[in-house]
């Protein structure tokens, strides 16, 4: 018998009003209320969880942030007149070697850019197994 798409939809809601229309109760199996009542309970037993003490932190940020920073003030304050005394003079390249390492240079560039973005769009998806 060749059923079309029609009759079947017709059968699928006559069958779900049936069922929606019958007056029957619905009724939880045997234990699932005392169950239920028992990791409600069990629950409201746990203490609240402890905070992370902010208050005692923030110094320790606050001086960890300082010691880096003053660090990094240190490093450029004493490199500048070290590079000073350092004559930095580039070897003489032919053009026709240049614009070929030019050119592989952005290519590099791009294959980089490329990767690391990649590389941050799996990190970013890796759990949903997407990528």
């Amino acid at each position: 018998m060749d059923w079309t798409k029609k009759e079947i939809d017709a059968m699928e809601l006559s069958a779900l009003d049936r069922i929606l229309a019958s007056d029957e109760a619905i009724v939880p199996s045997s234990g699932f209320l005392s169950a239920v009542m028992e990791k409600v309970e069990h629950e409201a037993r746990m203490p609240a969880p402890i905070p992370f003490p902010w208050k005692r932190a923030l110094p320790g940020i606050v001086l960890a942030a300082g010691v880096f920073g003053s660090g990094g003030v240190e490093l450029v304050r004493m490199g500048i007149p070290a590079m000073k005394q350092i004559s930095l003079s580039a070897p003489h390249v032919p053009t026709a070697v240049v614009l070929p390492l030019e050119q592989a240079g952005w290519v590099a560039l791009a294959l980089g850019l490329s990767l690391v973005s990649w590389l941050l769009a799996r990190r970013l998806a890796g759990g949903a197994g997407v990528v």
